[in-house]
């Protein structure tokens, strides 16, 4: 009595000490992990505050070269637009009146000569010449605007083709003293300006600069896509304002392409603006394979010290991997992955009771492959073998509710159990999947099926054979009626109805 006590005392701390030993294991394992992830998540966290102040930066370089120009250009729109009203404009001549109207304004390769239109929109004043050639712009943006709002500044067009070029018209209003519309005086930024100004930076081939307007039209962007050109973002539905704010950030998906991406959006309030984006996957590229060597070293760590902790977690992995297995072979079909006969005589005698208790009814469809012994004569077991398999997946496909019950009844004959279904409702399952099967026989020279439908409300005293039956005789009647067609069967007298 006293040695057998012993002997449990002397067991009773290695179960201890066993016990204190998984779980300071874990612990450990734990507390190293929660230590490198927290380090690795400050490393991603610099890399993409650093990234986020480079876009800043590029975008309000951007930005301050881009607002410049569009500046001087307005300067001398609006210089243009004063000496308009100069009385001795009318009796000058051309040569003298470029010299008032044009001696100063900006003069670049990439600026286009500045126009002055009248009224009527007619072209009347052309700084490259002295003779313009006649020319109306009354239906353009630019015009309409300055013609019906007198308070419009400076007019940024969306981008367009003028004057042979691809480029953006900048214009302002010319108005007489009493604040009667003149004209309008254009010019235009071609887009090789932006082309030359990006080429002079060090961007990757998946870096993007946009060049928007205000009220968000996209102007230019790299990488250059005429379809994108003048889009306005305010008219696509999945991408939100509020998710890239002045001198704000957004990381993900954007307006334009799929590629997930750190927007950084310049904070000028210039007309114009600049988003700078860089893909996600470069932003983080050094710091994902230093967070895979760091990642590495732990895990070694923990393969090491969890080694008796998983020997114990892989056993009792495999007893239940065991008994789902086991599970799986009793109830499911090998061949077409549908139920088997005795999963499904165990469902239906279970919904069978639930239906007689709640007073609802239940449907049966039994299926069978047309010709199948034909078939299978004809292009050997394996090519029949396959017609199931495309017959199952037909069920499959069809019946999608949770307490639906598809099952390999034997052969080449299934079943359906659908609770809570009328005869009409059934009917329509059916023949779901017998058009299923038909589309897809004639893809596949495979076999047709025929269905036979029974629906009833269970009344005591009765019992589930007799849904089944029922079946049965529907299945056999759409046989002998050609095949290849569904007929319900009305209980409880089972005459058929097709």
């Amino acid at each position: 009595m006293l040695s057998g006590w012993r002997d449990v005392m002397a067991r009773q701390p290695w179960r201890i000490s066993a016990k204190l030993l998984i779980i300071s294991s874990v612990v450990t394992v734990i507390g190293f992990s929660a230590i490198c992830v927290n380090v690795m998540l400050d490393m991603r966290r610099g890399e993409e505050a650093l990234a986020r102040q480079t876009l800043e930066n590029l975008a309000t370089t951007i930005e301050s070269d881009v607002n410049r120009n569009v500046e001087i250009y307005d300067l001398s729109l609006k210089a243009v637009a004063s000496n308009m009203l100069l009385p001795e404009l009318a009796t000058v001549s051309k040569t003298i009146r470029h010299l008032i109207l044009f001696d100063h304004a900006t003069t670049a390769k990439h600026f286009g000569a500045i126009q002055v239109f009248d009224a009527e929109g007619r072209l009347t004043i052309d700084a490259s010449t002295l003779d313009p050639l006649a020319e109306n712009r009354s239906e353009e943006d630019y015009f309409r605007v300055h013609r019906d709002n007198p308070g419009a500044g400076l007019f940024i067009s969306r981008p367009m083709l003028f004057r042979g070029a691809y480029s953006i018209v900048l214009s302002r209003r010319i108005s007489d003293t009493d604040g009667g519309f003149l004209g309008v005086v254009a010019g235009s930024i071609r887009f090789s300006y932006f082309h030359e100004l990006f080429e002079r930076l060090n961007l990757d081939p998946e870096d993007t600069i946009t060049v928007l307007k205000r009220d968000r039209t996209i102007m230019m962007r790299r990488p250059f896509d005429l379809d994108i050109i003048g889009t306005n973002l305010n008219d696509r539905r999945t991408w939100r304002a509020d998710n890239l704010r002045a001198g704000d950030s957004y990381s993900g998906q954007g307006p334009v392409d799929p590629t997930p991406r750190l927007y950084v959006r310049s904070g000028g309030s210039g007309p114009l603006f600049v988003v700078a984006g860089k893909p996600l996957a470069a932003v983080f590229e050094l710091w994902q394979k230093e967070a895979y060597r760091i990642g590495a070293v732990v895990l070694a760590l923990a393969l090491f010290v969890l080694a008796s902790t998983l020997v114990l977690a892989r056993e009792i992995g495999r007893r239940a991997e065991a008994e789902r297995k086991l599970e799986e072979m009793a109830t499911t079909d090998a061949l077409t992955g549908l139920k088997n006969r005795r999963k499904f005589d165990s469902v239906i005698d279970t919904e069978w009771r639930r239906a007689m208790r709640q007073k609802v009814p239940i449907a049966l469809l039994m299926i069978d492959a047309d010709h199948f012994k034909a078939y299978n004569d004809t292009f050997g077991h394996q090519a029949g073998d396959q017609v199931l398999v495309g017959i199952a997946i037909c069920i499959s496909d069809s019946v999608s509710r949770a307490g639906d019950c598809a099952a390999r009844y034997g052969g080449e004959e299934f079943a359906v159990l659908l609770p809570n279904t009328s005869a009409t409702n059934a009917f329509k399952v059916a023949e779901t999947i017998r058009l299923k099967v038909q589309g897809w026989s004639d893809d596949q020279a495979m076999s047709t099926v025929s269905c036979g439908i029974a629906s009833l409300v269970p009344d005591a005293g009765m019992d589930w054979p007799v849904l089944v039956a029922a079946a049965d005789k529907a299945l056999y009647a759409a046989k002998a009626g050609g095949r290849n067609q569904s007929v319900v069967a009305s209980l409880p007298q089972l005459s058929l109805v097709a």
